[in-house]
């Protein structure tokens, strides 16, 4: 095992244990490497790795601590890797949100508060007759971010948060080269919201799987033509 990777299982090994626990300042570098039988550099090493993924926190005068190891806050990472995830890698994270994302859509028409279920339809309301492109697709994230955070999972949340935006520039593409694409989206948001106000989860789920199963097929017939590699994002 390479010495870094040996040093960031010893401080994990700390961490799950409760020795270190969120918020604690770890011991000054000399004393850890001593403590754990590692070199300074190799601890520094890891250090910096476990800050890059928000595991700890550098601050420069004071020391470093172990984060919250909130949910959100580790998953971060996961949205960032995943941003570098292009053309038909992206089917990939698509299927992974047409597995996952009807559970949280079912979820949430069993526990959004009435008040949320209302603000969900407020969203769609507010889109008007004649949307810009722009207009749709932000409209079409926050419709998703609050049927996540309805799910009442922060943890799921975070994770279909992270999925969204990779696959944000095959949905600009797809609205701009599919006749009808807008209209369709539309009505599929306005069904999965008629189901979650409704409280019928398996409904919901449905709507949720054939709506990104649209878009996913849609991405399939575009990438299997000739010079069909998307284009980046204006």
């Amino acid at each position: 095992m390479p010495v870094t990777d040996e040093a960031i299982g010893k401080i994990k090994a700390m961490i799950v244990s409760g020795e270190l626990r969120p918020g604690m300042r770890l011991p000054k570098e000399p004393v850890l490497a001593e403590r754990l039988g590692l070199s300074r550099n190799s601890l520094r090493e890891a250090v910096k790795a476990l800050s890059l993924i928000r595991v700890l926190d550098v601050r420069q005068g004071d020391g470093t601590y172990v984060t919250s190891l909130e949910p959100h806050l580790l998953l971060d990472a996961l949205g960032f890797v995943l941003d570098f995830h292009q053309d038909d890698s992206v089917l990939s994270l698509l299927e992974v949100r047409r597995i996952i994302e009807p559970a949280a859509t079912a979820m949430a028409a069993r526990t959004m508060s009435a008040a949320d279920v209302k603000a969900l339809g407020e969203v769609l309301d507010g889109l008007g007759d004649d949307p810009g492109l722009d207009d749709l697709l932000a409209n079409d994230m926050e419709f998703h971010r609050m049927i996540a955070a309805g799910s009442g999972n922060p943890v799921l949340c975070s994770l279909l948060e992270g999925l969204s935006g990779p696959t944000f520039r095959a949905r600009v593409w797809r609205g701009i080269t599919e006749e009808g694409a807008v209209a369709r989206t539309r009505a599929q948001h306005r069904a999965i919201h008629d189901a979650i106000a409704a409280r019928r989860p398996d409904v919901a789920s449905a709507h949720a799987v054939v709506h990104i199963a649209d878009v996913e097929q849609w991405l399939r017939s575009t990438l299997g033509a000739e010079d069909s590699a998307l284009p980046p994002t204006p």
